[in-house]
């Protein structure tokens, strides 16, 4: 019957049994089997709603109790015991999956490891013209920012920086967001930055420059230094690699925020935990040479 077969691959698949502990094979708290006592008795087996709900709840502790699985705990549902014939009775979806979903707040989804993982998280991003400094040179669709000696003549906008050398994206962004950046250029200084839209954007104090306040973080880059600022926090991170690529990967509802050196492989050059409450807007500071977004598409 379907409830000795439960047995078999939660053992197998779970490492979290008495029996996976400690080499008991004969005492696992985690699995159900019916066996009457007396071979003559009718005993009915536990009902299947019961069954389901104590291996469900099992299932959700899986990457709570023991995160080095590096599984999603709805990896495991395709082992709850379910038979042909009874696909799942509607009263453990009525009365069981329902609540325990509602108390999920919310699920993390493990960083991605390879570059092919994280493009299925790229994003079309485009520098908001509203936004950009005089110094700053908009080309490419706006996917592009140059500093030039010559200040451009954009019109005035609230939403402009009238005294750092920056610029915002058009999109902000919430979820899970990955995009590149590429310098150029000869002696070449660099921010790639994120920022909630309430960071000030007029005159040149700690509230309007990326990383110098609570409401951006930034990773400057120039040919011989590599750090990391944030609140005005500044942070040396090891010599900078040769790329000239850098990968952000946002997890908004994580709260992280991870800054990656791209080449033929993805190196971490820092990540940082924090509790992101608005829309993060991508941005640079460029002091020299020129920034581009990368087409992932």
């Amino acid at each position: 019957m379907c409830i000795e077969r439960c047995r078999l691959p939660l053992r197998k698949f779970c490492p979290f049994s008495t029996a996976a502990r400690h080499g008991n094979r004969g005492n696992e708290q985690h699995c159900y089997s019916f066996k009457p006592s007396d071979p003559t008795a009718t005993a009915e087996p536990p009902a299947l709603s019961t069954i389901y709900s104590s291996h469900f709840h099992f299932i959700l502790s899986l990457t709570l109790d023991e995160p080095s699985l590096h599984l999603p705990a709805f990896y495991w549902l395709k082992y709850l015991p379910i038979s042909p014939g009874n696909l799942i009775e509607s009263s453990f979806l009525g009365a069981h999956l329902s609540c325990d979903l509602s108390t999920v707040e919310k699920v993390h989804i493990l960083e991605p490891r390879t570059r092919e993982d994280f493009l299925q998280y790229s994003c079309q991003l485009t520098l908001n013209p509203n936004t950009v400094h005089r110094v700053l040179r908009l080309s490419e669709g706006n996917r592009e920012v140059t500093r030039v000696e010559q200040d451009q003549s954009y019109p005035d906008h609230p939403e402009r920086f009238d005294g750092c050398a920056q610029v915002l994206c058009r999109e902000g962004l919430s979820g899970h967001s990955y995009w590149e950046a590429e310098w150029s250029g000869g002696e070449w200084r660099v921010e790639i930055a994120v920022s909630d839209k309430e960071i000030s954007r007029k005159g040149g104090g700690d509230d309007c420059i990326l990383g110098y306040n609570d409401k951006s973080w930034s990773l400057f880059r120039s040919p011989s230094r590599c750090s990391f600022y944030h609140n005005k926090e500044r942070t040396d991170l090891p010599a900078p690699s040769p790329s000239s690529r850098i990968g952000v990967y946002l997890d908004h509802g994580a709260g992280t925020l991870s800054f990656y050196s791209v080449s033929d492989t993805m190196t971490l050059l820092h990540r940082v935990q924090s509790t992101f409450t608005q829309p993060l807007y991508p941005g640079f500071g460029v002091y020299n040479g020129s920034v581009k977004l990368c087409d992932l598409g």
